[in-house]
């Protein structure tokens, strides 16, 4: 088998690769500065006459797969395949198979430190401090910004998959309480209290949203919602930014109904006027979608799908949950 790789891919797994399918070709995305677009993607498999792809930016589009109908899988190295035609893919027989939990650790990592920084008020202080603030003999500082701990506080999630039991695996231990919400998922671990969604909200000192895209999840957390949380509760959403009513959030926040907000996502990237209404506020510390951004993510990512493309080939072991058109089977065996 011969495997076009466009996502990043190191050099270890690279060769692994070769020894279970044959031959890598590496034409990685980054080094056009952009993703494949459809008409750039057509000639690169026909350059290579590949026979199976891997992905991860790249327009992997209906067209795409018409005109490339005979590939043995594609692989996308990222937890939602938005950028393949995954439909099309299921009826012409490809498995699609993808990355999920590849920036579970960047991402929770980033939640802890923006949490504290929020709740140290250290961004606050450092412009203090650069704007050489501090006077002989003053207490200013250490009044002025003296914050609080994350040791005690009850951590609500809504979605508890991998992102969230990352997370809840890591901050447990400073300690918190940690609770949470998810219709399709329970915890074997009993520290982790399932409760509805309204009691997350009501009574939760941090609220992080963990939530998927679909038709449900849309404009989920609103007003209601929104409103039921503590006046010194803060809201993190480093998930999908569609779930959450923006205009609802803005609102609450410039009632100051609530402490504060983290975010590093948003409805428009770049953004708009109203995300950077969000952005500005000195009680909102956002970032730019970086929460699953290292240089481990790329690494983690092609062990998962490594493990994944060797359980379903070689250890033939089809229900592997990265498969993410299980219909393909089906399909493949009409």
């Amino acid at each position: 088998m011969k495997i076009v790789i466009t996502a990043p891919y190191y050099q270890k797994a690279q060769d692994e690769l070769k020894q279970l399918f044959g031959e890598v070709i590496y034409r990685p995305w980054k080094e056009l500065g952009h993703g494949y677009t459809e008409t750039e993607l057509i000639s690169l498999l026909q350059e290579t006459q590949a026979d199976a792809l891997i992905t991860e930016h790249d327009h992997v589009t209906a067209g795409v797969i018409e005109a490339y109908p005979n590939l043995r899988f594609i692989g996308v190295c990222r937890g939602t395949p938005s950028n393949v035609a995954v439909e099309t893919a299921t009826q012409k027989g490809i498995p699609v198979i993808n990355t999920p939990a590849r920036n579970a650790q960047a991402v929770a990592e980033l939640f802890i430190a923006n949490l504290i920084t929020m709740y140290r008020h250290t961004l606050a202080s450092i412009r203090w401090l650069e704007g050489e603030n501090w006077e002989a003999g003053a207490h200013t500082s250490y009044l002025q910004f003296k914050g609080n701990e994350v040791a005690g506080k009850t951590i609500g999630m809504v979605g508890f998959g991998a992102v969230g039991q990352t997370i809840a695996n890591l901050i447990r231990h400073f300690p918190t309480q940690i609770q949470y919400y998810d219709p399709f998922y329970t915890s074997d671990d009993t520290y982790y209290q399932k409760v509805t969604l309204e009691e997350v909200f009501a009574t939760s000192d941090v609220v992080s949203i963990h939530l998927p895209v679909t038709e449900e999840t849309k404009g989920l957390i609103d007003k209601r919602l929104l409103s039921m949380m503590k006046p010194d509760a803060i809201f993190v959403n480093t998930a999908r930014a569609v779930v959450v009513n923006r205009n609802d959030l803005l609102d609450v926040l410039e009632q100051k109904q609530i402490r504060g907000a983290i975010l590093d996502v948003f409805d428009y990237e770049p953004p708009d006027e109203i995300d950077y209404k969000l952005i500005h506020r000195d009680d909102v510390l956002a970032t730019p979608h970086i929460a699953g951004a290292t240089f481990e993510v790329e690494d983690h990512h092609a062990d998962i799908l490594n493990r994944a493309l060797h359980n379903y080939f070689i250890g033939n072991k089809k229900s592997i949950r990265q498969l993410v058109n299980p219909a393909v089977l089906v399909t493949n065996e009409a």
